[in-house]
């Protein structure tokens, strides 16, 4: 395991610090060998540091690469993050309506042979290979290319869709069609652990996309949140990663800021040292992680991430920011990958997915996304607006106030 050090003469393991959490017996500022160390300066020089292999593939992925979920209309970005470095550029069908793929296939024309290009589908169930077939061409059309180097099944959170025969057909006839080389899944919902297991068992993905942070780390948030049983939900991500490297399976992390609510840090943030450089840099020690990817919007917001690249320690600094971002905003954040409440809502209303739109909208300032994405859910929370009953209440391990941010979220997002 990499150490943690906030002066490279003197390291403390990353898991007995771990441990000295988790006891809360040690304050931070006491913890052995952990000294306040001077921060990496925020610059326009900032860079890719470190390229790293992702699973058995022969991919070697720049470890903080380019998520293209809100890219619309700017291919300097895209310029500008190639030129530092970075050259795996995740994108989607449904992202920005198709626009993220035009705009990554144009600005890296004639520039295929240095980059990596990742997309993906949201397959159901019950799709046949021949409508596969056809997304799948699609998206070669706005990449302006002729082979896509990871395609993904998206946002999988039902186990028939990892084990839907018509799926794995498609991807072995577009793989002997040379239209995309290396087979993925991603996901960040609910009963994502059973379909994350029955991938890894079938040997038919190769890639995993998936949301994974700081405060899924149980030893980490255990101190802080000693009035919940953290530790009871979902605590078989770090083993499913785990499972996953053993298998030669690439992993992918998203997700990493926990809900990106970044205004709040501004006031403890100093010397150019970042929450967000703070929550890679977790991240990028843990062995069983290749690489993250995160949505950027701007040249700022890439010189500030790159900071963070190559990181293999974490500063007593890092910790820190962690534990402020944890204490401002742990009241409000629902956790991916848990669902424990949505089994309590008679109405079906899909709780997750609600409040992750939610999210989208207050905190990554994706409002037109949000409320797309709001819209096309089955059972969003228009019935919360009018319930009575209320038996989420109570449903959430973590302690959120189900009915309340769910009649937020219907308000903010609906279009009505």
């Amino acid at each position: 395991m990499p150490s943690l050090d906030g002066d490279k003469s003197v390291g403390v393991e990353r898991r007995t610090f771990l441990q000295q959490l988790a006891l809360g017996g040690v304050a931070l500022g006491a913890a052995s060998g952990l000294t306040a160390a001077a921060p990496e300066t925020l610059h326009a020089a900032a860079a890719i540091k470190r390229h790293k292999r992702l699973g058995t593939t022969d991919i070697r992925m720049a470890d903080i690469s380019f998520g293209g979920s809100r890219l619309r209309g700017d291919g300097n970005l895209v310029y500008y993050a190639l030129d530092k470095g970075i050259n795996y550029f995740d994108t989607a069908e449904s992202y920005t309506g198709g626009n993220s793929e035009t705009i990554i296939g144009q600005a890296l024309q004639g520039k295929r042979d240095q980059v990596y290009i990742a997309s993906k589908g949201g397959f159901g169930p019950h799709v046949r290979q021949g409508q596969m077939m056809h997304t799948l061409e699609g998206s070669l059309r706005r990449l302006r290319t002729d082979y896509i180097d990871v395609y993904f099944t998206h946002a999988v959170n039902d186990l028939r869709r990892v084990q839907n025969p018509e799926f794995h057909a498609f991807t072995e006839r577009a793989k002997e069609q040379g239209k995309i080389r290396y087979v993925g899944l991603s996901g960040h919902g609910g009963r994502l652990i059973e379909c994350l297991d029955a991938a890894i068992d079938s040997g038919k993905f190769d890639v995993m996309l998936v949301a994974y942070n700081f405060g899924q780390d149980p030893s980490f948030v255990q101190r802080l949140t000693r009035r919940f049983d953290f530790i009871a939900v979902n605590p078989d991500l770090p083993r499913v990663l785990r499972k996953a490297k053993a298998a030669g399976m690439g992993v992918i992390a998203m997700k990493t800021l926990r809900g990106a609510k970044l205004n709040d840090m501004e006031p403890y943030q100093k010397d150019g040292a970042t929450f967000s450089q703070a929550a890679f840099r977790w991240v990028l020690t843990n062995d069983d992680v290749d690489a993250l990817i995160v949505t950027m919007r701007s040249p700022r917001d890439i010189d500030e991430f790159l900071v963070a690249s190559g990181g293999t320690k974490v500063t007593r600094r890092d910790v820190d920011l962690l534990e402020r971002y944890v204490t401002l905003n742990d009241g409000t954040y629902c956790r991916p990958l848990c669902d424990a409440c949505e089994s309590s809502c008679p109405e079906n209303v899909q709780i997750a997915d609600v409040l992750r739109h939610k999210m989208y909208f207050e905190d990554y300032g994706a409002e037109r996304m949000a409320m797309e994405g709001y819209a096309k859910l089955a059972h969003n929370a228009a019935a919360c607006a009018e319930c009575t009953h209320q038996r989420c209440l109570g449903s959430c391990p973590y302690g959120l106030s189900v009915p309340e941010l769910t009649r937020q979220a219907h308000r903010l997002l609906h279009w009505g």
